[in-house]
């Protein structure tokens, strides 16, 4: 385990200590549902949002809704996570985004465009879900391992974010068997996955994890009351180091949400067929993923602050690349596949540095924040990028976005690189 224990704890004590193999294939298959859930139905409803409002000019209020959905659920799942443990948080969220399926379903057989935009902001329950996911990882992990567990929860998500979409077809067979509206049978196959999710986080996480590192920190304080805790909001104030690490993860989501946002938009509007369209966002979306637990090595290999610079360096070849080369299919796609490597090896290692930069206790109202400032950030970007593309092009968005890494770049440098074996893994 990565948290200290007394000598002679035995028994009863020991036993309330989870393994960390056992935590994170629950994780694992949880997230793995999650994914399923959240990809079969993401896109159908950007799909049913155009049908239900009678214009296409709405359908993009099914990721902006789901996104706000996101921010929304991340501080009080966090609160939910620190006052229970992530066993009830983590299930909660799984079930709110469950009774998003239901509701999104029921829009479409009311006809009711305002009830389907409710059902996305509470599916955005699950991507929250997932994302707390990572941190729950990183309660019971030893510093020298921490980026690789956080990393390959992380990773687990690109399963069911592959299986998801290939849920459509089916999906439509077993809505029209239940008598169900077009384009809303995937919702089922979402309902159910939530479910089994919030199942498996309910009968796996026991003990749960955060709890059980609370509790052995706890005993090695010799009894010692625990300091009061802090809100996320006042440790960014007195924690540089959690203040760092939160915003390497907003700015680096947000400049991958600016670019991938607009790329479909731009390749559409230079005559690329939706096929080729689909693949460069799943090239795209394999970047993010695929690699992550190697990213997640090198952060406990060669420190977290190298691997963020690595990842800056992704992301400033994938901008460039976007700047100079914006009229080539084939460039940008080389560009979107570096974005997505570069978010990978930026949101891996600051996610580890935010479970690092404080003790365990003030761990979830830290991961809750950063959550928040992600995905706002996220929705941020996204909004912004569109009025930038209308008046600067694809490739003025580009150079841009370029501002944001050299924050990132010039923040990082001016703290320093320290040697693996010096950086904060305080617990």
């Amino acid at each position: 385990m990565g948290i200290p224990r007394k000598a002679g704890h035995t028994g009863p004590e020991l036993q309330a200590v989870p393994s960390q193999r056992r935590v994170l294939s629950i994780l694992v298959v949880g997230q793995i549902l999650g994914g399923i859930g959240m990809g079969a139905t993401l896109s159908l409803g950007a799909l049913l949002a155009a049908e239900l409002s009678g214009s296409a000019a709405w359908s993009g209020m099914a990721a902006t809704m789901s996104t706000l959905g996101a921010a929304a659920a991340a501080v009080p799942l966090a609160r939910l996570a620190e006052a229970s443990g992530r066993r009830v948080s983590l299930s909660t969220g799984a079930l709110i985004a469950a009774l998003g399926a239901v509701t999104a379903v029921g829009s479409a057989v009311a006809g009711a465009f305002p009830l389907l935009l409710l059902g996305l902001v509470l599916l955005g329950s699950g991507s929250a879900v997932s994302l707390q996911a990572r941190f729950a990882a990183a309660d019971l992990a030893e510093p020298q391992t921490r980026g690789r567990d956080l990393s390959v929860v992380l990773w687990s998500t690109t399963i069911g974010a592959v299986l998801g979409p290939n849920l459509f077809g089916p999906g439509e067979v077993v809505g029209a068997a239940l008598g169900l509206p077009p384009l809303t049978g995937a919702f089922v196959f979402s309902l159910t996955a939530q479910l089994a999710a919030a199942a498996v986080y309910l009968t796996g996480l026991r003990p749960d994890p955060l709890l059980a590192a609370q509790r052995v920190r706890d005993r090695g304080n010799d009894g010692a009351a625990p300091p009061p805790r802090s809100s996320g909001l006042a440790i960014l104030r007195t924690n540089p180091a959690a203040r760092y690490a939160v915003a390497v993860i907003a700015l680096s989501h947000a400049v991958m949400v600016a670019l991938m946002s607009m790329t479909p938009v731009h390749l559409s509007s230079h005559g690329a067929s939706i096929s080729i369209v689909g693949f460069t966002i799943s090239l795209h979306i394999a970047g993010m993923y695929a690699l992550s637990p190697v990213f997640g090595w090198l952060s406990d290999r060669l420190g977290r602050k190298s691997v963020v610079l690595l990842g800056q360096g992704f992301l400033l070849a994938a901008l460039i690349v976007a700047g100079l080369a914006a009229q080539s299919v084939v460039a940008v796609t080389v560009s979107l596949v570096l974005l997505g490597l570069g978010w990978s090896a930026s949101v891996v290692s600051a996610s580890a540095l935010v479970s690092e930069a404080v003790a365990v206790p003030e761990r979830p109202a830290i991961q809750g924040i950063s959550d928040l400032g992600m995905n706002a950030a996220g929705a941020l970007g996204g909004a912004s990028a569109g009025l930038i593309l209308a008046a600067v092009g694809y490739s003025g968005l580009g150079y841009s976005a370029v501002l944001l890494v050299a924050v990132v770049i010039a923040w990082t440098v001016l703290q320093g690189l320290r040697p693996p074996a010096k950086e904060n893994t305080r617990v």
